[in-house]
């Protein structure tokens, strides 16, 4: 019964284990990671040291249209990179 067991062990060893995706596809996912990084960094600033001080730099276009248009095109990167089949050549 042992002996069984350990052949299956062995056998199961020796089969080389399979990533869910290819090597491309975890490259895109990083870079769609990426680009919703750089859309958060874009977004952030325009605050002022004085609460009693309105700043008008938090309504640039820079942090109300252009970060969550890049935050949005990196969650489609990254999606992108999840759907794509790897086995399609």
């Amino acid at each position: 019964m042992f002996s069984q067991f350990k052949k299956n062990i062995k056998m199961e060893n020796n089969n080389k284990p399979e990533f869910l995706f290819d090597k491309l596809n975890y490259k895109i996912l990083l870079i769609g990671l990426a680009v919703i990084a750089l859309g958060f960094i874009l977004m952030s600033g325009g605050g002022s040291e004085d609460p009693n001080v309105f700043n008008e730099e938090i309504f640039s276009f820079r942090r109300i249209r252009l970060a969550p248009a890049v935050v949005l095109l990196g969650f489609g990167i990254t999606i992108y990179s999840i759907l794509k089949n790897p086995k399609k050549q």
